[in-house]
């Protein structure tokens, strides 16, 4: 090679632009109920951290609870409960000191604009009304929020003589679609949900705390993460200043 073409070479070199800095990617299995919330969140975090795409999933915090167990490649849980991440830490899939508790959630009331029901001055008995055919919740089973309406219902004497008309979503975010659409006259949802647009004209009421568990949302950083430093980041981002005014926005209580 001759000196003049080793002189253009180097100087090609130099004048290249840098190897753009590789993207880095985090995978977030979120409760239902943080669908707009989290989605304000990765915002947020993403425009401080510009090298990062954030995957977020929704879904039945017990459902992804089941998926962690079997192996599913997940980074972080955001649960709409405490005790799924603890049974994570105890089945050994997240250390203790990778948990914490980011968000209280505030279990309502949703009626469609229109509807009649006093529920303000009846309470939950006024479901037993014959103009209540279907009452959507989250199952059970698998949704926090949906056992918080269980016991609220218990709690109220009402479970019984209400049983057959509880429409049971696979998570809030599909009792919150069954609101949404008119699948139900009466529907129990997290405060968060009922900003949706599609919900946001209907009426809300609180339910007694009283009534029901103390609704405490943990995260837990997975032991499996293919990046710990990067979802205890992003953890840290949720419970931090300013993920505490998003979830504060979004009609959470914080810790």
């Amino acid at each position: 090679m001759g000196p003049g073409l080793a002189l253009a070479l180097m100087l090609l070199m130099a004048s290249a632009p840098p190897a753009a800095a590789p993207r880095r990617s985090l995978v977030v299995a979120a409760a239902a109920n943080l669908k707009l919330a989290a989605e304000d969140l990765k915002k947020g975090f993403e425009a401080e951290h510009p090298d990062v795409d954030v995957s977020l999933s929704y879904g039945a915090s017990g459902t992804f609870f089941a998926q962690i167990r079997n192996g599913t490649p997940m980074d972080l849980f955001l649960s709409a409960d405490r005790e799924y991440p603890d049974q994570v830490v105890a089945a050994g899939l997240a250390a203790a000191s990778d948990e914490r508790v980011y968000a209280f959630g505030k279990l309502v009331v949703w009626l469609p604009p229109g509807s009649k029901l006093d529920v303000e001055t009846r309470g939950l008995a006024v479901l037993t009304d014959p103009a209540v055919k279907r009452i959507a919740i989250a199952n059970p089973a698998v949704a926090p929020f949906g056992r918080a309406t269980e016991a609220a219902l218990r709690a109220a004497g009402v479970l019984e003589a209400v049983r057959d008309k509880l429409v049971l979503g696979s998570s809030v975010g599909h009792a919150a679609q069954l609101a949404a659409t008119g699948g139900a006259d009466v529907a129990f949802l997290p405060r968060s949900l009922t900003l949706w647009p599609e919900l946001s004209a209907g009426r809300v009421i609180p339910v007694a705390e009283a009534l029901h568990p103390h609704i405490e949302q943990a995260g837990v950083v997975l032991r499996h993460a293919r990046d710990p430093a990067l979802a205890r980041a992003f953890l840290a981002f949720v419970t931090g200043e300013k993920g505490r005014a998003i979830l504060a926005r979004n009609g959470y209580g914080l810790p």
